[in-house]
């Protein structure tokens, strides 16, 4: 059934209210993501891959589609965890006869044949995605009621599934070009466009269920394969983090949850990594500032690249410049702020009326139309990421050569013109002072990747450009009490100017950049957390207030200890860490009135800057043990 709004079904819908977005897990395959709510139901997933139409959206519609295993009419779990070190989540049950576990994962095992589902333009790795969610349970004590219910909306919730019972255990629903295929060791009963099982567990018995996509919708049969597909994908994920060097430090855990989610928002056949699992999930309570970040921006690469060279993650590292090398550039050279995961440019941005929003909040888009925005920090955050890879492998491949003379020049010829912004205005373009920062950012590594391929002219060239945008800053972007400004025009505040201590536009000691620092510390936060501007100061084409940008606190962090205020910033990095999601995750931003996150989620940018904010205060304080 297709068109328009999926029927009202009766009986096998969510009906609850709305979880806060920081009680959901993260499930990953690096090619595709879900999240689990409180009660067992997945509420996001988007089969095979991160940015397809999702099939189970109840984070968006609580008629959008549904699947949940766990005990009958018990929804508060008495535990939920990872596996440590994995992103294998299990949920402990207790019910009023026994109690229960419940194990989720979707899977990645050994690679026997390339992947059809979503094939790799990178080298595939030993391990790949299964295409498959499996869900298994225990019986630990007493007895339990359990009920299986897997209820498909494709098409962001549009299309109803046709369901094929093809045996008592088995059955396939199809809908919008897509298939699923549902296994269980508990007897199916197909209902209308859901199919349903109940089975009363007692101690020690266990059950499966399995959905997959993949192209001959192969999956775990009995509860044996579940589990050792399940044991295999807590294999790959140790392993997998085992490869990582993280500092034994008390901020391990949370360094650990960081490499664990970003690496679950890479998308594995071309080493992207989307901004966050979803499309949106607001930024103001009930209010339009929602949008779709399941795509690769660009000013992301230099906090992934640091990132991933502080964990010693170089493979993840160099798939992430490889992509980046293979992107398609603009007519005069330059690149797009943000991409698709398989390097697509066109992100037309949409919006799905039928659905209502995450607690109302209205529209719900899905493409994003910043894409086509001119945003001029994007060329210092590529040439970043270049300059910190080229010293980490110690060679500038061929292949980057190009662009890093376009970037640059591209740089060169933009830094003089009014632009969006770092935050994407759909306001007025303006002379922000960010991107005029990142623009020296360009120019400046620019001349030491020149430097080191003996490029003398460009060197030289290019270091002049430097020079002037920064001449440039100085005069115009500074206000009279000496603090970095929004834009040349206007003494508002924005915390993107904490990219002059984290890029070193200016040096350490330098007062206006403390000068800075403090004042955005001091003057532009809530109950400590850093706002990115106040909404009523700046034109940015939308309405409504904004939670506090977790990215821009822990930039504050970062500069803080840059500047010398080193027990400031481990205070505000351990409130930082206290506000995390039960399960470690973070979102965009948070509400200080509430203690809500806000935004979507879990969202890659806040991890970044979590593990940047928590290199800087190590290292010092490793400094500080051996002086």
């Amino acid at each position: 059934m297709s068109g328009g709004r999926a029927p009202q079904m009766q009986g096998a819908v969510a009906r609850s209210p709305f979880p806060p977005i920081a009680s959901f897990a993260l499930l990953s395959d690096c090619h595709t993501g879900a999240l689990v709510a409180p009660d067992g139901a997945i509420a996001w997933l988007c089969p095979p891959r991160f940015d397809a139409p999702s099939v189970f959206a109840t984070i968006l519609d609580r008629q959008a589609g549904y699947f949940r295993f766990g005990p009958f009419d018990v929804n508060a779990p008495s535990a939920r965890a990872y596996e440590p070190g994995t992103n294998v989540l299990v949920t402990t049950w207790k019910t009023p006869t026994g109690w229960a576990e419940v194990r989720d994962a979707l899977t990645i095992l050994p690679r026997s044949e390339p992947d059809s589902t979503t094939p790799h333009t990178r080298a595939p790795t030993d391990d790949d995605a299964a295409h498959c969610l499996v869900r298994t349970v225990t019986c630990l004590d007493g007895h339990v009621e359990m009920e299986l219910l897997c209820e498909p909306v494709f098409d962001y919730g549009r299309i109803e599934a046709d369901w094929d019972a093809v045996d008592l255990l088995t059955a396939t629903a199809s809908g919008g070009g897509i298939a699923l295929r549902l296994r269980s060791d508990l007897p199916l009963g197909v209902q209308g466009g859901h199919v349903r099982a109940r089975h009363t567990l007692r101690a020690g018995e266990r059950a499966f269920c399995s959905l997959s996509w993949a192209d001959d919708l192969a999956g775990p049969a009995t509860f044996d394969e579940a589990e050792g597909e399940l044991d295999t994908t807590v294999a790959y994920w140790r392993d997998w983090l085992a490869d990582a060097t993280i500092p034994d430090h008390p901020w391990r855990e949370a360094l650990e949850r960081s490499a664990l989610t970003i690496k679950g928002l890479t998308y594995m056949p071309t080493g992207a990594t989307v901004a966050a699992l979803t499309t949106s999930l607001p930024e103001t309570p009930g209010g339009e500032r929602n949008w779709d970040y399941r795509y690769n921006w660009i000013r992301d690469s230099s906090f992934t690249v640091q990132a991933l060279h502080y964990l010693d993650l170089d493979w993840e590292a160099d798939e992430f410049v490889e992509f980046l090398a293979g992107l398609e550039a603009n007519d005069d050279g330059s690149l797009q702020i943000m991409y698709g995961i398989d390097g697509r440019r066109d992100l037309t941005e949409t919006t799905l009326d039928h659905l209502t929003g995450y607690r109302g909040a209205r529209p719900v888009r899905i493409g994003n139309g910043a894409f086509a925005q001119r945003q001029n920090d994007l060329y210092g955050a590529v040439l970043d990421a270049i300059l910190m890879h080229a010293r980490r492998s110690q060679r500038v491949p061929r292949t980057l050569w190009p662009v890093i003379r376009s970037q640059a020049e591209c740089a060169a010829a933009a830094w003089r013109e009014p632009d969006q912004g770092i935050w994407e205005a759909r306001g007025e373009p303006q002379h922000y002072v960010s991107s005029k920062i990142m623009c020296w950012v360009a120019l400046d590594r620019a001349s030491k990747l020149a430097q080191l391929v003996g490029a003398d002219d460009e060197t030289t060239r290019w270091r002049g450009v430097a020079d002037e945008i920064a001449a440039d800053i100085l005069a115009e972007g500074v206000s009279e009490r000496g603090v970095l400004r929004q834009h040349y025009g206007t003494d508002a505040l924005d915390a993107s100017a904490l990219l002059a201590a984290i890029y070193g536009f200016l040096p350490p000691d330098d007062e206006r950049l403390r000068a800075t620092v403090l004042a955005i510390a001091d003057e532009l936060t809530a109950d400590g957390f850093v706002l990115r501007y106040r909404t009523e100061e700046t034109d940015d084409g939308l309405s409504g207030r904004e939670g506090t940008f977790l990215i821009c606190s822990f930039w504050l962090v970062s500069a803080l200890t840059i500047i010398g205020e080193g027990a400031r910033a481990h205070a505000l990095m351990e409130k930082l860490l206290r506000i995390a999601s039960p399960l470690g995750l973070l979102a965009e931003e948070l509400d200080t009135e509430t203690g809500q996150h806000l935004g979507n989620f879990p969202q890659a940018f806040s991890h970044l800057a979590l593990i940047e904010a928590a290199r800087r205060i190590i290292m010092i304080e490793r400094l500080l043990e051996f002086s």
